[in-house]
């Protein structure tokens, strides 16, 4: 079996916030592996952008813009995927934002902002690609959670954040086990600092993050790539409910 079992060949997937950061290091490696990719985002010249790499690289791509908090727009995404690719095989629940504030004065708005586009949307998107998976019996959900699901971060006041990624890892759970009987894969992965453009903004933040961090840095987008793969492979196949932790040993201490 060896190499084929992380063969992404014929596949179809989208990934949501797949324009930059860790959504394009994933498409990008989902097309390397044979995978047709819809990039799902609300800024499309990025993602048209995303999409031309993608087909030099021999597959299918699609740039669909859709707010992931809303549900109607979720829906005809998930619609126009299988439309365009012909079915949906991998869904990667990637979209997330943050924004830094003191619990105790963080207005309403901000606080539901965080929680609307990193758990609301992250279950209407597994919600709509659950329910082609399901009739097919057949296929793979992949969320993107963090480590600060399990830890809280420090120096840096996240609350929102850390609420709406524990969210997204017992999520992932509920699906799982909801789903198992179906043949329906749902797992998440929790990374640790990642260098994308919003965190290698933090500058006053990184000499403290990356000296707590065993491994001695931050990592990149490329290092989560492994993990992506393998849950959306046939290697994984018989991996459900599971958080996969890929942070440098950040969490070890």
């Amino acid at each position: 079996m060896g190499i084929k079992l992380f063969d992404l060949t014929g596949k179809n997937a989208f990934i949501t916030g797949g324009a930059q950061g860790i959504g394009k290091a994933i498409a990008l490696a989902y097309a390397d592996f044979g995978a047709n990719v819809a990039i799902v985002d609300l800024d499309m010249e990025k993602a048209e952008q995303t999409c031309s790499e993608l087909r030099e690289k021999g597959v299918k791509a699609l740039a669909v813009k859709t707010d992931v908090t809303n549900p109607g727009q979720v829906d005809d995404m998930v619609r126009t995927v299988v439309g365009e690719f012909g079915g949906l095989d991998i869904a990667v629940n990637n979209a997330g934002i943050a924004n830094l504030n003191n619990a105790e004065d963080i207005s309403y708005e901000d606080w539901l902002q965080v929680i609307d586009v990193n758990l609301n949307g992250v279950f209407l998107t597994a919600r709509a690609a659950g329910k082609v998976m399901l009739q097919q019996k057949s296929g793979s959900i992949i969320s993107t959670a963090s480590m600060s699901s399990s830890i809280i971060n420090v120096p840096q006041k996240i609350a929102n954040y850390c609420a709406s990624k524990a969210g997204v890892k017992h999520l992932t759970k509920a699906l799982a086990v909801e789903w198992a009987p179906h043949n329906v894969r749902v797992n998440c992965i929790s990374p640790g600092y990642i260098g994308t453009e919003l965190v290698a903004s933090m500058t006053d933040y990184l000499p403290g993050w990356t000296e707590k961090t065993p491994m001695g840095r931050i990592g990149s987008p490329e290092d989560l790539i492994g993990a992506y793969v393998y849950l959306a492979s046939d290697a994984s196949q018989w991996t459900t409910g599971s958080d996969l932790v890929v942070d440098g040993g950040y969490t070890c201490l």
